[in-house]
Parts: C-alpha cells; sequence; structure tokens
C-alpha cells in the first residue's frame, strides 16, 4: 500500500509540471502574437507620418520660390516703365543754360537726363578714353572708345562756360585713341634745340621788338567757340566683371566723374553731360555722339523682365506639376 501511494504521488507531480509548462509556454504565444498587433499601430503614425508630411511640402517649395521670382520681374518691369517715361520726359524738355547749373547744387542728382546748353573750347590734349566699347555699323561691329573732353571757357566770348565741364562727345575708331596717345607722349617730350631764329631774335631784340609784336598780332589764330548740347549724367556703375580704372597707363573702363575730373586736373565735382549733338559733319563724323534712344535705353528693358516673367512662371507650373505627379505615383504604390 505504501509502494502504491508513492507511485501516485509522483506520478500527480509530473503531471502538474508538464501542465504549468504547457501553459507558460501558451502564455508566451499568446503575448508575442498580441503584442505586435497592440504596439505598431501607436508607433508607426508617429515614426512614418511626420517625415511624410515635410517631404510633401518640400516637393512644392522650388515651386513657390519661381512664382514668386516671377511676380518680382512685373514688379520690376513696371518700375522700368516709369524710369524709361521720366527719361524720356526730361529729354523732350528745353534746353537749360549750362552756366545757371551748378555742380555744387544738392539738387544735381535731379537735374540728371536735363538738357543743357554749352559753349567753350575743346581741350583736345586733356581727352579721356573709355573703353573698349563695341559698335554695330553697317551689320559689321568695329571696338572703339567713347571720348570725353574738358569744355574751357573763352574769355572773348560771354557767353561761354563760366567753369570747365567734361564733355562725353561721342564714339571714336581704336585709331583715334592711338593717334591721339602718340600726340600726347610727343607734346610731353621737351625740345632741348634752340633754334637760329631764337638766337637771332634774341640777340637782336632791339632791332625787330616792335616789328616781331605785330607780325605776332597779326598771326594770332581765331578761335571758334564750340556748341554742345548735351545731358547732364553721373558716373557708371560697374559691375563685377569690369575691371578697376588704371589712370597711370591711360586706361579707362567705366565712367567714374570724379576720377576723371583728378585726371584732367579738373575739381572733382565737374559737370558731367554726355553730347547728343544730331548735325553730324559727313567730311568729318567722328566723335559719333549718342542719340536720344541710346541714353533712354537701359541693360534691361521692359520686354526683358517680360521674358523673365514668362520664364519664372512657366518654372514654376512644371515644378508644381512634377510633384503633384510624385504624390500621386506614391499613393498608387501602396
Amino acid at each position: 500500500m505504501i509502494m502504491a501511494a508513492s507511485i501516485s504521488k509522483t506520478l500527480t507531480r509530473n503531471l502538474l509540471r508538464r501542465s504549468t509548462q504547457a501553459l507558460q509556454l501558451r502564455y508566451s504565444s499568446v503575448a508575442a502574437t498580441s503584442a505586435p498587433a497592440s504596439t505598431v499601430p501607436e508607433t508607426q503614425p508617429s515614426e512614418k507620418g511626420g517625415p511624410s508630411r515635410w517631404s510633401k511640402l518640400l516637393l512644392f517649395v522650388p515651386g513657390v520660390i519661381t512664382f514668386g521670382l516671377g511676380t518680382w520681374q512685373i514688379f520690376r518691369r513696371q518700375d522700368k516703365i516709369e524710369m524709361l517715361e521720366y527719361r524720356q520726359n526730361r529729354l523732350r524738355m528745353d534746353p537749360l543754360n549750362c552756366n545757371e547749373v551748378s555742380p555744387s547744387s544738392e539738387n544735381l542728382d535731379s537735374l540728371e537726363f536735363c538738357r543743357v546748353l554749352c559753349r567753350g573750347v575743346f581741350d583736345e590734349k586733356r581727352s579721356i578714353f573709355i573703353g573698349p566699347r563695341s559698335r554695330s555699323i553697317s551689320g559689321v561691329t568695329e571696338n572703339g572708345y567713347y571720348v570725353i573732353t574738358p569744355l574751357m571757357p573763352l574769355a572773348t566770348d560771354p557767353n561761354s562756360v563760366q567753369a570747365p565741364i567734361l564733355v562725353n562727345r561721342g564714339w571714336v575708331p581704336r585709331n583715334w585713341r592711338d593717334k591721339s596717345l602718340e600726340v600726347a607722349a610727343a607734346d610731353d617730350q621737351p625740345s632741348s634745340i634752340s633754334t637760329p631764329s631764337q638766337e637771332s631774335g634774341k640777340s637782336s631784340w632791339w632791332m625787330f621788338g616792335s616789328r616781331k609784336k605785330k607780325v605776332e598780332e597779326e598771326q594770332a589764330p581765331t578761335v571758334k567757340p564750340t556748341e554742345v548740347i548735351g545731358v547732364i549724367r553721373g558716373s557708371e556703375k560697374p559691375s563685377i566683371f569690369v575691371p578697376a580704372n588704371d589712370p597711370s597707363s591711360f586706361q579707362w573702363f567705366y565712367v567714374d566723374v570724379p576720377a576723371i575730373a583728378r585726371a584732367c586736373g579738373l575739381p572733382e565735382n565737374t559737370l558731367y553731360i554726355e553730347g547728343i549733338n544730331d548735325n553730324v559733319d559727313p567730311s568729318n563724323p567722328y566723335p559719333i555722339p549718342k542719340d536720344t534712344n541710346t541714353l533712354v535705353r537701359s541693360s534691361v528693358m521692359p520686354q526683358d523682365h517680360l521674358n523673365y516673367t514668362f520664364t519664372w512662371y512657366s518654372l514654376s507650373a512644371a515644378v508644381t506639376f512634377m510633384a503633384f505627379k510624385r504624390l500621386q505615383s506614391k499613393k498608387t504604390r501602396r
């Protein structure tokens, strides 16, 4: 009996142990299958939902930027139209007397593009050449320069300018500049040889003094004043690609009025005008002054701004369409 009771106890313990192990295995398998269903839906929106929203917004950023640039070109076009109308109205006004315009006036900037009438004598030896500047003549492009020459007062003419001014006389070919520099270099060389006529004049001054004065008075050249109609302008604003001026080597790439005035020995506040005379002598066509259409023109005209607007809006539409197509392709894959 005792033996049977011990065997039954041992069997009962084994059954209980196996049943507990089976329950533990069943509980762990149920927990493993139920855990992803309860936890994954909570974590997926926080991990994948955020980046997808930002990526959608970033796809439309290029379209917004290009649309803004196109709208900016519309405003730029309107400003350019108003500026051109302002210049044209100024050029239609009657020319002012050059002596009535003070170079030290605070309103000198407001007088830009006003026409002025000046009389004086050009000092050719102090000419400044700005360039090279290309010009199309009969379909052929030729390089040249703009020549700026001081217009000096004439003592014998009461209507001449009271102070020197700088005049942009127009465009000249390259050989014009080369000849002018050669003449200026030849004039700078002093002549150390004295002629016999000078020595005889010194030794016999008491005999021919009175006669020599009469000959000089008779042979004195009569200087005729030059009348110039020009437009008041200011210094140019060069781009980053234009080299700096080098006055020591006579290299001028853009108009800098104070620097040119210093190079000519004039005050920095010297008045600067651009000649617009339309009466060009066919026998001596150079320099060729600017016409009114050239003065009114800008580097970027309203039509150019309209083309830029069309370009930016086209890019905006194309980029936005590509963004929509990208989002639709992602939806179809899901």
